[in-house]
């Protein structure tokens, strides 16, 4: 016998607490990759990059990024969510919280561990963010839209847009290690174990969902 389907009004309510928990999450793990300081995720590496060329936190770096490339969802006619729109500015906000409550990490035997925790956090929090289904953040929207528009394969188009990050980042400073290599392995089968883990129960028939999908694809076909 399945198990009864929760109320419309508590599913809603587990959705938006695990957009912020998973956004948050998202951005605390993201600064733990930068103390480790053993190779960031793609677009890690570009914050990294552009933060030491300005002198502006990594955090502040994430949002502006974040809002620029929302405004190029305009001619791709991409439509943002909640989850999009929260994603630039609460992502950015954690990594900053994070980075200034967790001391310096100086020793491998730190630095590793540090390194694979934070690897797997940003798997459990991709999936929370991305079950939530309130749409995708902006630069996995990015992707979806240029797939769409021209007719490119998501996987291609995440990798030309990856390596373009990857390379201008490291061009500034940003940095790229084994982390950098163990994450574009491991996020991809890490987030589609958590979407499963946090998958939120189907809506009743007739009931709609926000922006349900693109996010996953994006993050998922590789």
């Amino acid at each position: 016998m399945s198990a009864p389907t929760p109320p419309t009004g508590g599913r809603l309510v587990r959705r938006l607490v695990q957009l912020y928990v998973g956004l948050a999450l998202y951005g605390a793990s993201s600064a733990l990759l930068v103390e480790a300081g053993l190779g960031l995720e793609p677009w890690g590496v570009l914050h990294q990059g552009l933060a030491e060329l300005t002198g502006i936190s990594i955090g502040v770096v994430s949002i502006i990024v974040g809002a620029i490339v929302l405004l190029l969802w305009i001619p791709l006619r991409q439509r943002p969510g909640l989850g999009t729109v929260s994603n630039v500015f609460v992502v950015g906000l954690a990594m900053d919280g994070t980075l200034a409550v967790v001391p310096d990490a100086h020793s491998y035997g730190v630095r590793v561990p540090l390194m694979l925790a934070a690897i797997v956090l940003n798997g459990v929090a991709t999936g929370l963010y991305i079950a939530a289904k309130f749409g995708p953040g902006p630069r996995d929207g990015l992707m979806t839209g240029l797939h769409q528009r021209t007719g490119r394969s998501i996987r291609l188009m995440r990798t030309v847009i990856e390596i373009a990050v990857v390379a201008s980042g490291f061009v500034l400073g940003g940095t790229i290690g084994v982390g950098t290599v163990l994450y574009a392995l491991a996020i991809g089968p890490l987030a589609q174990l958590f979407l499963r883990l946090f998958a939120v129960p189907a809506s009743p028939a007739g009931s709609t969902v926000v922006a349900g999908g693109t996010g996953r694809r994006a993050i998922l076909r590789r």
